[in-house]
Protein backbone atom coordinates (compact mmCIF):
# COMPACT_ATOMS: atom_id res chain seq x y z
CA UNK A 1 0.00 0.00 0.00
CA UNK A 2 1.15 3.44 -0.86
CA UNK A 3 -0.18 6.84 -0.46
CA UNK A 4 -2.88 7.28 -3.86
CA UNK A 5 -1.96 10.20 -6.16
CA UNK A 6 -5.89 10.91 -6.03
CA UNK A 7 -7.92 13.52 -4.41
CA UNK A 8 -9.01 10.90 -1.84
CA UNK A 9 -6.09 10.90 0.01
CA UNK A 10 -4.55 7.63 1.63
CA UNK A 11 -4.80 4.05 0.46
CA UNK A 12 -6.44 1.90 3.31
CA UNK A 13 -6.79 -2.03 3.74
CA UNK A 14 -8.17 -4.18 6.38
CA UNK A 15 -7.44 -6.98 8.45
CA UNK A 16 -10.41 -9.18 9.95
CA UNK A 17 -10.21 -12.01 12.41
CA UNK A 18 -12.85 -14.50 12.78
CA UNK A 19 -14.31 -17.29 15.01
CA UNK A 20 -16.00 -20.48 14.18
CA UNK A 21 -18.58 -21.30 15.97
CA UNK A 22 -21.15 -24.29 16.17
CA UNK A 23 -24.57 -23.09 15.92
CA UNK A 24 -26.35 -25.54 18.32
CA UNK A 25 -23.81 -25.66 21.10
CA UNK A 26 -22.63 -22.43 20.89
CA UNK A 27 -18.96 -23.24 21.37
CA UNK A 28 -16.05 -22.27 18.95
CA UNK A 29 -15.16 -25.48 16.46
CA UNK A 30 -11.14 -26.60 15.64
CA UNK A 31 -12.51 -26.24 11.78
CA UNK A 32 -9.96 -23.87 10.29
CA UNK A 33 -8.84 -25.69 7.84
CA UNK A 34 -11.41 -26.76 5.69
CA UNK A 35 -13.55 -23.20 6.07
CA UNK A 36 -10.46 -21.90 4.14
CA UNK A 37 -10.71 -24.65 1.95
CA UNK A 38 -13.64 -24.07 1.04
CA UNK A 39 -13.33 -20.31 0.87
CA UNK A 40 -10.21 -20.46 -1.71
CA UNK A 41 -12.50 -22.62 -4.08
CA UNK A 42 -15.07 -19.83 -4.43
CA UNK A 43 -12.11 -16.85 -4.37
CA UNK A 44 -11.40 -14.88 -7.73
CA UNK A 45 -7.46 -14.29 -8.06
CA UNK A 46 -8.54 -10.90 -9.97
CA UNK A 47 -10.30 -9.33 -6.16
CA UNK A 48 -6.50 -8.80 -4.40
CA UNK A 49 -8.28 -10.28 -0.69
CA UNK A 50 -7.23 -12.89 1.11
CA UNK A 51 -8.63 -15.59 3.39
CA UNK A 52 -5.76 -17.48 5.80
CA UNK A 53 -5.54 -19.38 9.14
CA UNK A 54 -4.87 -17.51 12.30
CA UNK A 55 -2.96 -18.29 15.67
CA UNK A 56 -5.78 -20.98 16.31
CA UNK A 57 -7.97 -23.81 14.45
CA UNK A 58 -11.01 -22.23 15.50
CA UNK A 59 -9.93 -18.80 13.96
CA UNK A 60 -9.73 -17.46 10.15
CA UNK A 61 -8.43 -14.15 8.80
CA UNK A 62 -9.11 -12.32 5.70
CA UNK A 63 -7.30 -9.35 4.23
CA UNK A 64 -8.65 -6.78 1.68
CA UNK A 65 -7.25 -5.27 -0.89
CA UNK A 66 -5.50 -1.92 -1.13
CA UNK A 67 -8.57 0.54 -1.08
CA UNK A 68 -8.78 4.08 -1.82
CA UNK A 69 -12.66 5.12 -0.73
CA UNK A 70 -14.48 3.77 2.53
CA UNK A 71 -17.41 3.08 -0.28
CA UNK A 72 -14.99 0.71 -1.95
CA UNK A 73 -13.23 -0.63 1.59
CA UNK A 74 -17.00 -1.14 2.81
CA UNK A 75 -17.59 -3.61 -0.69
CA UNK A 76 -14.80 -5.57 -0.42
CA UNK A 77 -15.08 -6.24 3.12
CA UNK A 78 -19.06 -7.25 2.41
CA UNK A 79 -17.35 -9.46 -0.26
CA UNK A 80 -14.94 -11.20 1.77
CA UNK A 81 -17.16 -11.86 4.66
CA UNK A 82 -19.67 -13.37 2.35
CA UNK A 83 -17.31 -15.90 1.14
CA UNK A 84 -16.16 -16.88 4.67
CA UNK A 85 -19.95 -16.93 6.09
CA UNK A 86 -20.61 -19.08 2.94
CA UNK A 87 -17.58 -21.44 3.67
CA UNK A 88 -18.48 -21.61 7.43
CA UNK A 89 -22.21 -22.75 6.98
CA UNK A 90 -21.20 -25.15 4.18
CA UNK A 91 -19.41 -26.94 6.98
CA UNK A 92 -22.31 -26.30 9.54
CA UNK A 93 -20.70 -23.85 11.10
CA UNK A 94 -21.33 -19.57 11.82
CA UNK A 95 -18.57 -17.20 11.65
CA UNK A 96 -18.79 -14.68 14.16
CA UNK A 97 -16.95 -11.31 14.02
CA UNK A 98 -16.38 -10.92 18.08
CA UNK A 99 -13.38 -9.97 20.03
CA UNK A 100 -13.53 -12.72 22.04
CA UNK A 101 -15.35 -16.29 22.04
CA UNK A 102 -18.58 -16.15 24.44
CA UNK A 103 -18.19 -20.27 25.06
CA UNK A 104 -15.35 -22.58 24.91
CA UNK A 105 -14.21 -26.00 25.33
CA UNK A 106 -10.98 -24.53 26.37
CA UNK A 107 -7.72 -25.13 24.72
CA UNK A 108 -8.31 -25.26 20.85
CA UNK A 109 -5.13 -26.42 18.80
CA UNK A 110 -2.58 -24.41 17.18
CA UNK A 111 -2.72 -23.53 13.70
CA UNK A 112 -0.53 -25.64 11.29
CA UNK A 113 2.87 -23.72 10.45
CA UNK A 114 6.59 -23.12 12.21
CA UNK A 115 5.90 -20.04 13.70
CA UNK A 116 2.63 -20.58 15.10
CA UNK A 117 3.83 -23.58 16.79
CA UNK A 118 6.97 -21.93 18.29
CA UNK A 119 4.45 -19.10 19.22
CA UNK A 120 2.63 -21.89 21.27
CA UNK A 121 6.18 -22.71 22.80
CA UNK A 122 7.49 -19.57 23.76
CA UNK A 123 4.14 -18.08 25.70
CA UNK A 124 2.92 -21.34 27.04
CA UNK A 125 -0.49 -21.08 28.91
CA UNK A 126 -1.12 -17.25 27.67
CA UNK A 127 -2.24 -18.81 24.36
CA UNK A 128 -3.74 -22.04 24.92
CA UNK A 129 -6.94 -20.79 24.68
CA UNK A 130 -5.98 -17.02 23.12
CA UNK A 131 -9.40 -17.17 21.11
CA UNK A 132 -9.09 -13.53 20.47
CA UNK A 133 -9.85 -11.44 17.41
CA UNK A 134 -8.77 -7.92 16.17
CA UNK A 135 -10.03 -5.53 13.21
CA UNK A 136 -6.42 -4.15 11.86
CA UNK A 137 -6.55 -1.07 9.75
CA UNK A 138 -3.33 -0.04 7.49
CA UNK A 139 -3.10 3.14 6.34
CA UNK A 140 -0.64 3.97 3.44
CA UNK A 141 2.61 6.32 4.38
CA UNK A 142 5.83 7.26 2.39
CA UNK A 143 8.07 5.63 3.84
CA UNK A 144 9.44 3.80 7.54
CA UNK A 145 10.39 7.47 9.00
CA UNK A 146 6.78 8.95 8.28
CA UNK A 147 5.56 6.20 10.19
CA UNK A 148 6.91 6.12 12.94
CA UNK A 149 6.45 10.11 12.83
CA UNK A 150 2.70 9.34 12.37
CA UNK A 151 2.36 7.10 15.03
CA UNK A 152 4.24 9.09 17.85
CA UNK A 153 0.95 11.97 17.05
CA UNK A 154 -1.77 9.47 16.97
CA UNK A 155 -1.15 7.62 20.28
CA UNK A 156 -3.14 10.18 22.55
CA UNK A 157 -6.31 8.45 20.27
CA UNK A 158 -6.20 5.26 20.23
CA UNK A 159 -7.79 4.35 23.50
CA UNK A 160 -10.99 6.88 22.21
CA UNK A 161 -10.50 4.19 18.81
CA UNK A 162 -10.77 0.97 21.54
CA UNK A 163 -14.09 2.64 23.00
CA UNK A 164 -15.87 2.55 19.98
CA UNK A 165 -15.02 -0.88 19.02
CA UNK A 166 -15.44 -2.76 22.04
CA UNK A 167 -17.29 -6.17 21.13
CA UNK A 168 -15.99 -8.83 23.84
CA UNK A 169 -17.64 -8.91 26.94
CA UNK A 170 -17.58 -12.67 27.30
CA UNK A 171 -14.97 -15.40 27.78
CA UNK A 172 -16.06 -19.13 28.65
CA UNK A 173 -19.52 -18.55 29.42
CA UNK A 174 -18.47 -15.59 31.63
CA UNK A 175 -19.69 -11.44 31.32
CA UNK A 176 -15.98 -10.37 32.26
CA UNK A 177 -16.96 -7.14 33.21
CA UNK A 178 -14.82 -5.24 30.52
CA UNK A 179 -16.42 -4.17 27.02
CA UNK A 180 -13.49 -4.92 25.41
CA UNK A 181 -11.80 -7.92 27.53
CA UNK A 182 -10.45 -9.03 24.41
CA UNK A 183 -7.72 -6.02 25.38
CA UNK A 184 -7.15 -7.52 29.09
CA UNK A 185 -5.63 -10.39 27.43
CA UNK A 186 -2.92 -8.63 25.06
CA UNK A 187 -2.16 -6.90 28.60
CA UNK A 188 -0.41 -9.99 29.56
CA UNK A 189 1.81 -10.04 26.63
CA UNK A 190 5.20 -8.02 26.51
CA UNK A 191 4.81 -5.20 23.62
CA UNK A 192 1.53 -4.46 24.77
CA UNK A 193 -0.83 -1.43 24.75
CA UNK A 194 0.23 2.14 23.69
CA UNK A 195 3.56 2.58 22.11
CA UNK A 196 6.40 4.10 23.38
CA UNK A 197 7.77 7.79 21.53
CA UNK A 198 10.41 6.78 19.46
CA UNK A 199 12.54 9.38 17.54
CA UNK A 200 13.09 7.53 14.39
CA UNK A 201 12.49 4.31 12.59
CA UNK A 202 15.97 3.06 13.55
CA UNK A 203 15.20 3.57 17.29
CA UNK A 204 11.81 1.41 16.83
CA UNK A 205 13.81 -0.84 14.95
CA UNK A 206 16.39 -1.38 17.61
CA UNK A 207 13.75 -1.21 20.59
CA UNK A 208 11.93 -4.23 18.81
CA UNK A 209 14.87 -6.11 18.10
CA UNK A 210 15.84 -6.34 21.81
CA UNK A 211 12.53 -7.56 22.82
CA UNK A 212 13.22 -10.53 20.00
CA UNK A 213 16.98 -10.52 21.34
CA UNK A 214 15.65 -11.21 24.62
CA UNK A 215 12.71 -13.84 24.22
CA UNK A 216 10.37 -12.00 24.48
CA UNK A 217 8.55 -11.86 20.98
CA UNK A 218 9.23 -14.48 18.19
CA UNK A 219 10.24 -11.99 15.59
CA UNK A 220 9.36 -8.23 14.38
CA UNK A 221 6.00 -9.24 13.37
CA UNK A 222 4.88 -10.01 17.25
CA UNK A 223 4.50 -6.45 18.71
CA UNK A 224 1.02 -6.29 20.35
CA UNK A 225 1.40 -2.36 20.74
CA UNK A 226 -2.13 -0.73 18.94
CA UNK A 227 -0.36 1.06 16.38
CA UNK A 228 3.19 0.50 14.58
CA UNK A 229 4.94 0.75 11.74
CA UNK A 230 3.57 -2.70 9.70
CA UNK A 231 6.69 -4.77 9.27
CA UNK A 232 6.38 -5.48 6.19
CA UNK A 233 4.30 -3.06 4.35
CA UNK A 234 4.76 0.66 3.57
CA UNK A 235 1.65 1.84 6.44
CA UNK A 236 0.90 2.31 9.28
CA UNK A 237 -1.39 -0.34 11.33
CA UNK A 238 -3.65 0.31 14.11
CA UNK A 239 -4.26 -2.87 16.03
CA UNK A 240 -6.17 -1.25 18.54
CA UNK A 241 -9.79 -2.52 17.49
CA UNK A 242 -11.75 -5.43 18.54
CA UNK A 243 -13.51 -7.58 15.76
CA UNK A 244 -15.79 -5.20 14.45
CA UNK A 245 -19.53 -6.80 14.69
CA UNK A 246 -20.84 -5.88 11.32
CA UNK A 247 -19.04 -3.91 8.05
CA UNK A 248 -19.76 -1.12 9.00
CA UNK A 249 -18.01 -0.90 12.25
CA UNK A 250 -14.72 -1.54 11.07
CA UNK A 251 -15.53 0.97 8.03
CA UNK A 252 -15.48 3.64 10.90
CA UNK A 253 -12.04 2.42 12.60
CA UNK A 254 -10.59 2.50 8.89
CA UNK A 255 -12.32 5.85 8.38
CA UNK A 256 -10.95 7.42 11.98
CA UNK A 257 -7.94 5.69 11.35
CA UNK A 258 -6.72 7.37 8.18
CA UNK A 259 -8.30 10.40 9.17
CA UNK A 260 -5.70 10.27 12.19
CA UNK A 261 -3.01 9.43 9.51
CA UNK A 262 -4.19 12.25 7.43
CA UNK A 263 -4.20 15.00 10.19
CA UNK A 264 -0.43 13.81 11.72
CA UNK A 265 0.98 14.28 8.51
CA UNK A 266 -0.65 17.89 7.92
CA UNK A 267 0.93 18.61 11.84
CA UNK A 268 4.26 17.45 10.31
CA UNK A 269 4.14 19.29 7.59
CA UNK A 270 3.47 22.45 9.54
CA UNK A 271 6.24 21.67 12.21
CA UNK A 272 3.32 21.39 15.06
CA UNK A 273 4.92 20.08 18.23
CA UNK A 274 4.22 16.28 19.44
CA UNK A 275 1.25 15.49 21.81
CA UNK A 276 3.49 14.46 25.41
CA UNK A 277 2.04 11.24 26.90
CA UNK A 278 2.55 10.23 30.52
CA UNK A 279 2.79 6.30 30.18
CA UNK A 280 1.16 5.46 33.27
CA UNK A 281 -1.96 7.58 32.31
CA UNK A 282 -1.91 6.24 28.77
CA UNK A 283 -2.09 2.53 30.34
CA UNK A 284 -5.23 3.70 32.49
CA UNK A 285 -6.71 5.37 29.61
CA UNK A 286 -6.16 2.09 27.62
CA UNK A 287 -7.91 0.08 30.76
CA UNK A 288 -11.15 2.71 30.99
CA UNK A 289 -11.81 2.53 27.19
CA UNK A 290 -11.53 -1.31 27.97
CA UNK A 291 -13.62 -1.41 30.82
CA UNK A 292 -16.46 0.55 30.17
CA UNK A 293 -16.67 1.07 26.21
CA UNK A 294 -18.31 4.78 25.35
CA UNK A 295 -20.35 4.11 27.95
CA UNK A 296 -19.06 5.55 31.09
CA UNK A 297 -16.11 8.05 31.78
CA UNK A 298 -12.73 7.12 29.67
CA UNK A 299 -9.00 8.80 30.40
CA UNK A 300 -7.76 12.13 28.68
CA UNK A 301 -4.02 10.78 28.19
CA UNK A 302 -2.70 14.45 27.39
CA UNK A 303 -4.34 16.26 29.87
CA UNK A 304 -4.87 13.50 32.43
CA UNK A 305 -8.22 13.79 33.46
CA UNK A 306 -10.99 11.44 33.99
CA UNK A 307 -14.05 12.43 31.61
CA UNK A 308 -16.99 10.99 29.92
CA UNK A 309 -15.62 8.90 26.87
CA UNK A 310 -18.39 10.55 25.03
CA UNK A 311 -16.74 13.95 25.31
CA UNK A 312 -13.74 11.98 23.90
CA UNK A 313 -15.14 10.75 21.53
CA UNK A 314 -16.27 14.03 20.29
CA UNK A 315 -13.03 15.73 21.00
CA UNK A 316 -11.59 12.96 18.07
CA UNK A 317 -14.30 14.07 15.53
CA UNK A 318 -13.15 17.73 16.12
CA UNK A 319 -9.61 16.52 15.65
CA UNK A 320 -10.34 14.75 12.49
CA UNK A 321 -12.68 17.16 11.04
CA UNK A 322 -10.78 18.66 8.44
CA UNK A 323 -9.16 15.90 7.21
CA UNK A 324 -12.88 14.02 6.69
CA UNK A 325 -13.83 17.08 4.44
CA UNK A 326 -11.00 16.72 2.83
CA UNK A 327 -11.85 13.04 1.66
CA UNK A 328 -15.65 14.08 1.35
CA UNK A 329 -16.05 11.47 4.19
CA UNK A 330 -17.87 13.78 6.86
CA UNK A 331 -21.12 12.45 6.37
CA UNK A 332 -20.59 9.42 6.82
CA UNK A 333 -18.61 8.75 10.07
CA UNK A 334 -20.80 10.81 11.63
CA UNK A 335 -23.89 8.62 9.73
CA UNK A 336 -21.87 5.48 11.69
CA UNK A 337 -20.81 7.44 14.83
CA UNK A 338 -24.89 7.83 14.85
CA UNK A 339 -25.46 4.26 14.76
CA UNK A 340 -22.98 3.39 17.68
CA UNK A 341 -24.57 6.19 20.04
CA UNK A 342 -28.13 4.87 18.78
CA UNK A 343 -27.66 1.22 18.53
CA UNK A 344 -24.42 0.38 21.00
CA UNK A 345 -21.16 -1.00 20.68
CA UNK A 346 -20.75 -4.59 19.93
CA UNK A 347 -20.68 -5.35 23.86
CA UNK A 348 -23.62 -3.27 24.40
CA UNK A 349 -25.04 -5.35 21.93
CA UNK A 350 -23.81 -8.52 23.12
CA UNK A 351 -25.06 -7.90 26.66
CA UNK A 352 -28.50 -7.47 25.34
CA UNK A 353 -28.90 -10.36 23.25
CA UNK A 354 -27.34 -12.55 26.29
CA UNK A 355 -30.36 -11.08 28.89
CA UNK A 356 -32.64 -12.17 26.12
CA UNK A 357 -31.22 -15.84 25.30
CA UNK A 358 -28.15 -16.38 26.94
CA UNK A 359 -24.76 -17.77 24.75
CA UNK A 360 -27.13 -19.30 22.16
CA UNK A 361 -28.64 -15.74 21.65
CA UNK A 362 -25.46 -13.93 21.69
CA UNK A 363 -23.36 -16.37 19.01
CA UNK A 364 -27.07 -15.71 16.89
CA UNK A 365 -26.83 -11.74 17.42
CA UNK A 366 -23.55 -12.10 16.27
CA UNK A 367 -23.57 -14.59 13.05
CA UNK A 368 -26.40 -12.19 12.03
CA UNK A 369 -24.15 -8.95 12.18
CA UNK A 370 -21.39 -10.96 10.66
CA UNK A 371 -22.79 -11.25 7.31
CA UNK A 372 -23.48 -8.04 5.89
CA UNK A 373 -26.16 -9.33 3.91
CA UNK A 374 -28.35 -10.47 6.40
CA UNK A 375 -27.60 -7.38 8.09
CA UNK A 376 -28.44 -4.77 5.70
CA UNK A 377 -31.73 -6.86 5.02
CA UNK A 378 -32.64 -6.44 8.83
Amino acid sequence: MTRDGSAGGLTMGVEEEFLLTDPTTARTVPAAQAVLRRAHQEASPADGSGCKAEFLASQVESATRVCTSLEELRHVLAADRARLVDAAREEGLYLLSAGSAPLSDGRVPVADGERFRRISERFADIVDDYQVCGCHVHVGVPDRETAVAVVNRVRPWLPTLLALSVNSPFSHGLDRGYASWRMMEQFRFPAAGIPPRFPDAAAHDAAVGRLVSCGALIDDRMSFWLMRPSPWLPTVEFRVADAAATVDDAVLQAALGRALVRRALAELAAGLPEPELDEGTARAAVWSAARYGTAGDGVDPVTRTRVPAADLVGALLRHVAPALEETGDTGTVRRLLDAVRRDGTGAERQRRAWARGGPRAVVELLASLTDARAHDQA
